[in-house]
């Protein structure tokens, strides 16, 4: 039964970071890179501004917290920092692109994708930032409370 209602220490984190950086490092590398099909800097910057009124010195700003808030969310490094940044990031692609396409993703041919995939991305981010890296993170290994990458179970005295 301890198995079913042991929650410490929880490796819970540990998978909304991966989900999170797997994401934003590919999506990231569409952007600046241009890899998987993706635009390259220059175009996306310039999409962003044209389409949705994104200044050019915030466009290159949301580059860098796309990719390096995936990075940052593999190493478990600065996890709150960056998950403020991706929620921010997130936020505004709901607000500027999605929103008026509704909440479902696939809304049919022809029609652009609501909030729902954005709105997930968000309430990832929201979690890491109220939560932390979590265990098997460098956040944790530098946290004086931390101190391991590995923790013990705690138990009851």
């Amino acid at each position: 039964m301890s198995v079913i209602l042991q929650t410490d220490p929880s490796y819970t984190l540990v998978v909304l970071r991966l989900g999170l950086a797997v994401t934003f490092l590919a999506h990231g590398a569409q952007h600046i890179f241009g890899w998987f099909g993706g635009r390259g800097p220059a175009d996306t910057i310039e999409n962003w501004n044209q389409k949705h009124g994104i200044p050019v010195p915030l466009g290159i700003v949301a580059l860098f917290i796309e990719l390096g808030g995936g990075l940052s969310m593999l190493c478990g490094f600065l996890v709150r920092p960056a998950a403020l940044g991706l929620a921010a990031f997130m936020f505004m692609a709901m607000k500027q692109s999605h929103w008026k396409n509704g909440f479902f993703l696939n809304q049919g041919p022809g029609k652009g994708s609501g909030i729902e995939f954005c709105l997930a991305l968000f309430t990832m981010a929201v979690a890491l930032l109220i939560g932390g890296a979590g265990v098997l993170s460098i956040d944790g290994l530098l946290s004086p409370e931390g101190g391991n990458l590995f923790p013990a179970r705690h138990r009851a005295p």
